[in-house]
């Protein structure tokens, strides 16, 4: 069944497939499909991702030596993600979050849309923000949030159920700003630059957002995709995986591979994203990404992405660039404002910067 094309913007998927029945809208089809397949059937030919496990607990410290740091530098180098173990959060908050991220979604969607997103805007509860009458809107529907800095929420978009949304989210931002933290100064000690090389580029009111993912199940999973084919615009970003479905696909070396569930008990992926990739010349690589579909089962995700300051010039790290090196990157401020456009485009704002 065609979509209306009078529906209004802010149509969330949820009400997208109370409209059009049974039936999958058109707006969410890749005409011939996408070339992938159901991940839940185990018709899915792609290998397995091999993700390096990176110690969290062992980068920062000195006893460790440099094998930690050389694995990070490995990772980054190959897959652009790790899974961190050691992190800190415990395995009961991280079920937390998976709680009332499960919770939020299976409100009325009554209740949900008194958080929708504005027409215009990319904050609250909704689907795609539409910018061409040709595109192919993802199939999922997600809660964005600024979460940091803290003067810059806008809790109107924050959900009051669950009751304790608001607090654990709170807390949760938290947690993960001593993650990206540490993660950058061991991203900057891998690469024996100054240990604040990144963190400078990043700020010290850096943009956090966090994006509440779900993933409802589809009948026609080689027709659509969760999350288009990307890399992040981020500097880095912290992903909870769902425990028991999979859905993110990877793509290296020109083969795509599953994400397997379920992954290293109590494990964030971390991943670089574009802007990291500028301001380390290209040594780490923004993995492109993308999200299936299940024809039998629902799934979720919570991402949080690290943002640089908007005023801040990204730039390679001057201690990257040398003969052999040379600078790969011209210089470039407040990414994100054509990213999104690029995303929906299907490009990577990262190629369009290369010095040729």
């Amino acid at each position: 069944m065609a979509q209306n094309s009078d529906l209004p913007q802010t149509l969330t998927l949820q009400q997208h497939l109370l409209i059009n029945g049974s039936d999958t809208p058109e707006s969410y089809i890749y005409k011939g499909g996408y070339g992938g397949g159901d991940s839940n059937n185990n018709n899915d030919p792609l290998p397995l991702a091999e993700i390096p496990v990176v110690d969290l607990s062992q980068l920062l410290s000195p006893p460790a030596g440099e094998a930690p740091l050389d694995e990070l530098r490995l990772a980054l180098s190959t897959w652009g993600c790790f899974q961190a173990i050691n992190h800190s959060i415990s395995s009961s908050f991280l079920e937390k979050m998976r709680k009332i991220s499960e919770q939020f979604f299976s409100l009325p969607i009554e209740e949900k849309s008194r958080y929708g997103r504005e027409v215009d805007g990319m904050e609250g509860y909704g689907n795609d923000l539409i910018l061409s009458n040709q595109q192919i809107l993802d199939w999922t529907d997600r809660l964005y949030l600024i979460v940091n800095p803290e003067d810059e929420r806008q809790l109107k978009f924050w959900p009051l159920n669950p009751v304790s949304f608001r607090e654990d989210l709170h807390e949760f931002t938290v947690k993960l700003k001593e993650i990206i933290e540490i993660v950058l100064v061991a991203m900057a000690r891998s690469l024996n630059v100054e240990p604040n090389s990144f963190t400078e580029q990043v700020g010290k009111r850096p943009t956090l957002v966090t994006r509440f993912n779900f993933y409802p199940p589809c009948s026609t999973p080689h027709l659509v995709l969760g999350l288009k084919e990307h890399s992040d615009g981020s500097a880095i970003t912290i992903v909870l995986l769902d425990k028991e479905v999979e859905g993110l696909e990877l793509l290296k070396d020109d083969q795509w591979y599953r994400v397997p569930v379920p992954a290293i008990a109590d494990s964030l992926l971390i991943n670089i994203g574009e802007q990291a990739e500028i301001m380390s010349n290209g040594i780490f690589k923004s993995p492109v990404h993308r999200a299936v579909t299940n024809s039998e089962r629902q799934r979720i995700s919570v991402a949080c992405f690290c943002c640089p300051e908007k005023d801040i010039e990204i730039k390679p790290i001057e201690g990257l660039i040398n003969e052999k090196r040379p600078r790969l990157f011209k210089s470039v401020k407040n990414y994100l404002e054509t990213y999104f456009q690029n995303y929906q485009k299907g490009q990577r704002t990262v190629d369009g910067l290369r010095i040729k």
